[in-house]
């Protein structure tokens, strides 16, 4: 027992510098602050306007959370192409990846501190939360659920992101592939989607590519019920990326 604390506590020290230090870059610049207002911006405007939040006379936050999968496709890549873009593009990755730190606790403390980021982002949006419980007798059991849900999906296309980042120096790139990745994700569920595998591809695979839809796994989540298959889904794409992730940025330490 004592060993595995004190393993905890080791490589806790490794990623905390990391964290600290990406953390705190995000609020070193007015961008950060940009950034959320952007994103309460967006996040209001269509959960109230394109939404009829209003108009449809219903005390919950089905509308704004319906929402969290397509916003995320623009507003978390985002965040994510700096994240190794960057440090590649203004020569500080050199610098970075000689610091004492294992390779894979610089991953996952830049990832974490994105993941942060995302999470005080998404905490903001607490006034229409308010505000439904102002309105109304919301249930916000599944309301909890929901924030927590979305902020496994945020979790899950910033994994993708990052994954993508570190495998180039062009931030647009990054962005757009990060996009078009996480757009895969989120329609892969579609009965378009699997309409076309329907046609040729036995129901094996059909199925498994249904599993991969980041919406079915994300609206289970918002009825209110923490499915641990839900969840799993979720930390296990957050692994297989920051795993690529790694596999990336060492590649084009030793290229």
């Amino acid at each position: 027992m004592n060993n595995a604390l004190g393993h905890i506590r080791k490589n806790a020290g490794f990623v905390l510098p990391i964290f600290k230090r990406e953390f705190s870059g995000y609020f070193a610049t007015p961008l950060a602050y940009v950034f959320i207002v952007i994103f309460l911006f967006t996040m209001g405007a269509f959960t109230f306007y394109v939404g009829h939040f209003y108009e449809n006379g219903i005390a919950d936050l089905s509308v704004f959370f319906g929402f969290h999968p397509w916003l995320y496709l623009f507003l978390v890549p985002a965040i994510s192409m700096r994240l190794w873009a960057d440090e590649r593009r203004s020569g500080t990755m050199e610098l970075l990846l000689t610091l004492p730190v294992p390779l894979w606790a610089t991953v996952v403390g830049k990832y974490l501190a994105a993941w942060a980021f995302t999470g005080i982002a998404l905490l903001l949006t607490f006034p229409i939360w308010l505000t439904v419980n102002y309105l109304g007798e919301p249930d916000n059991g599944v309301i909890l659920a929901s924030y927590i849900g979305s902020f496994l999906m945020a979790g899950g296309y910033l994994a993708i992101g990052s994954a993508i980042s570190a495998s180039t120096n062009n931030q647009v790139i990054a962005f757009v592939v990060s996009a078009l990745v996480c757009f895969l994700f989120t329609v892969s569920g579609a009965p378009l989607v699997l309409d076309v595998f329907r046609g040729w591809a036995p129901m094996a695979l059909t199925e498994a590519v249904a599993s991969l839809s980041v919406v079915t796994h994300f609206t289970a989540i918002t009825q209110g019920v923490l499915d641990l298959r839900d969840v799993v889904f979720f930390l296990s794409l957050i692994a297989l990326f920051l795993a690529l992730n790694i596999i990336t940025v060492d590649l084009k330490k030793g290229g």
